[in-house]
């Protein structure tokens, strides 16, 4: 009588573990994405962001607009948007993580030769509560990291790449012809780099990522600063560095990475750009921008699915089960434009 009690005692333990693991795996992941933030401006959006109960936020970039070399300017331009009383609320509630962009980089479009970039990292490091013995403090080729979010039986991996310190001078099509030629197209002043020794990445920050495609990991997101598949726009973008936009395609074949999107920022517009890879798998990714910032003259881009979006905004990827959602949503929280991905 005591084996059979027993007995049925663990089967019913087996099945309610088995129910609960089936309830885990049915609770959708939430995380909010957003760039492009100015700290002068009204900032309405965080309000419907709050309503979101994400559960995390990751900064894209530009997060403040610094664009200085005087260090206590910059420090108190992230006081004053660290102190908005709705990103205070998203702080407060939900896990966050960053990565910069030019504008808290430094300089507009800066790369490599930005001479204050030691001490700015410091600055930002210390408003995203980064630990003082984190290596992101003391890395000698930037601030690129990795975040686990595990939850409901998922592993979801966040790769953020620092595209700025090490960033090599871009190419540019001069004054003259930007102006009568690219300009009315809408194009940026930018030319794609023959020269295969610039970089944005650095190798040893190259050989980093190629570890952290090989990390187990049933999803996972690469958060660039910059636009990953749209080409040759002239704005800054890994197409302006060709070689280096394949050599990431390339660690996807080699890696047989099945399970990674893409969500970037910078813009002032959002879109959803997808390619064909190689292997006949389809490569997406979803601009979020900007969370204040605005651009009209959206540029043409010939792996756009759907429209454009050109007003204040913010993303949303949500696991559910063997499904993920990617959404643009406007300053109200209503769903601009979505796409889903079968897992």
């Amino acid at each position: 009588m005591k084996c059979i009690t027993t007995s049925i005692y663990f089967l019913l333990i087996t099945i309610s573990t088995t129910v609960m693991a089936k309830q885990l795996s049915a609770v959708p992941i939430k995380i909010l994405f957003g760039s492009c933030l100015h700290q002068d401006k009204p900032q309405p959006i965080w309000a419907a962001m709050n309503q979101e109960q994400g559960d995390l936020f990751v900064l894209l970039g530009d997060n403040v607009y610094g664009d200085t070399e005087d260090m206590a300017e910059l420090k108190a331009i992230y006081a004053k948007q660290w102190s908005k009383s709705g990103m205070q609320t998203m702080l407060a509630n939900t896990p966050t993580i960053g990565m910069w962009d030019d504008h808290d980089f430094g300089e507009n479009d800066a790369g490599t030769e930005y001479p204050q970039k030691e001490a700015s990292r410091q600055i930002m490091l210390d408003y995203f509560n980064v630990p003082k013995d984190s290596p992101r403090r003391t890395r000698v080729d930037g601030i690129y990291t990795s975040h686990i979010l595990n939850q409901a039986n998922k592993k979801v991996q966040i790769i953020l790449p620092d595209l700025r310190w090490n960033r090599s001078p871009l190419e540019t099509v001069g004054r003259l012809n930007y102006m009568l030629n690219k300009a009315p197209n809408n194009l940026g002043p930018y030319l794609p780099s023959q020269d295969e020794s610039t970089t944005m990445l650095g190798e040893t920050q190259w050989q980093w990522l190629e570890q952290q495609l090989q990390q187990p990991a049933d999803v996972r997101i690469l958060a660039t600063s910059l636009q990953f598949l749209p080409e040759f726009s002239g704005w800054e973008s890994w197409a302006n560095l060709p070689h280096e936009r394949q050599r990431f395609l390339a660690l996807l074949d080699k890696y047989q990475i099945d399970n990674l999107v893409i969500v970037s920022g910078d813009t002032h517009w959002s879109e959803f750009s997808q390619i064909t890879r190689k292997n006949g798998q389809p490569l997406w990714e979803m601009t979020a921008s900007g969370l204040t910032e605005e651009w009209k003259n959206v540029s043409p881009n010939q792996h756009r699915v759907g429209e454009s979006y050109a007003k204040a905004n913010y993303g949303v990827i949500e696991l559910s089960g063997k499904q993920l959602t990617m959404s643009i949503k406007d300053v109200s929280g209503n769903n601009v434009m979505s796409h889903i991905i079968k897992l």
